[in-house]
């Protein structure tokens, strides 16, 4: 029996005059396999919007597809449709292969009006001024609402959240915070940071103002940085490691694996030393507390009880 996990869609491509697939949209989607009656009826409601867009030197045309989550990217309309898995909540960060995507992802010029291949933008300028078209980035990766508006989301600045966000109902992505594709909240949480790729944070936790949160793209290695729930990462604080619930990290500092932490709560040796360990064997603990001594600048960890933080819930609802 098979046990491949796949997702299909239906959908609008658009490919550029010299057969470069830039993108894929699909405002229809769903686990599993597509009844052929459903899919049948989808493709008449799409195709109706196939068509040319001289302006941009674009043709678009009916995409339908069904894919193998587990498998790697084979096109680029295959990586669209795991991106907008992730962004429809159909699957976690983590949880599909993504193999592969960024050589099926072409460096597209996004405008106000769609996609258009660079070449084809800049050959185009006067065209596209005329119409009032404005390119507005250079990326393989485009913003997440022009794609899906996730429900129950507030997004402050729209270009700071990639298309493959997983955002869940009652996050709230402030106007410098940015998330990534692969990566996101799995609760309602405040995003005032970076969620680089790969990074999942939990229920009710905070992302506190220019914090960064490691991800494997950025030097983070293999581990998958994760944050539990209502757990705080100070403003303008960072780890490399994961957090469990319930933790705190103070404003300003930043966890690397290898940073040394004194266990600021455990008995002192015969030397009158306090253990001293890596930040990396205390990853992915609940209930800790991180901050810097004012007095020795050395980083400590210390027990705490109770919750990490409460967002208010008439924001976040």
């Amino acid at each position: 029996m098979s046990t491949a996990r796949t997702v299909w869609g239906t959908g609008l491509s658009t490919i550029a005059s010299d057969g470069t697939v830039l993108d894929a949209w699909y405002p229809e989607l769903g686990l599993g396999a597509q009844e052929a009656d459903d899919a049948a009826a989808a493709a008449s409601t799409w195709g109706a919007f196939a068509d040319d867009d001289e302006r941009r030197g674009v043709t678009v045309e009916l995409v339908q597809l069904t894919i193998d989550l587990d498998a790697p990217v084979a096109s680029t309309a295959d990586a669209y449709l795991r991106l907008h898995a992730l962004s429809h909540l159909l699957v976690r960060p983590n949880e599909l292969s993504l193999d592969g995507i960024f050589g099926h992802l072409p460096t597209v010029a996004w405008t106000n009006a769609g996609p258009m291949h660079p070449a084809d933008a800049a050959a185009l300028r006067p065209v596209l001024q005329r119409h009032g078209i404005q390119v507005q980035g250079l990326d393989k990766f485009p913003r997440l609402t022009d794609y899906v508006q996730p429900a129950g989301v507030r997004i402050a600045d729209a270009s700071r959240v990639r298309l493959g966000a997983h955002l869940s109902p009652g996050t709230t992505v402030m106007h410098e915070g940015f998330v990534n594709f692969n990566a996101g909240t799995l609760g309602a949480s405040m995003v005032e940071g970076r969620i680089s790729q790969g990074v999942v944070v939990g229920d009710g936790s905070d992302i506190g103002g220019g914090a960064s949160i490691m991800g494997t793209l950025s030097g983070g290695g293999q581990h998958r940085v994760s944050i539990g729930a209502r757990t705080l990462l100070g403003a303008n604080a960072g780890i490399g490691i994961s957090l469990g619930d319930d933790c705190i990290v103070e404003a300003g500092l930043y966890l690397t694996a290898g940073t040394k932490v004194v266990v600021a709560d455990a008995p002192a040796g015969a030397d009158g030393e306090r253990q001293t360990v890596k930040a990396a064997e205390l990853s992915g603990r609940s209930g800790l507390l991180y901050r810097r001594n004012s007095l020795t600048g050395a980083v400590e960890v210390s027990r705490r009880s109770g919750h990490g933080v409460t967002l208010n819930e008439m924001l976040h609802a």
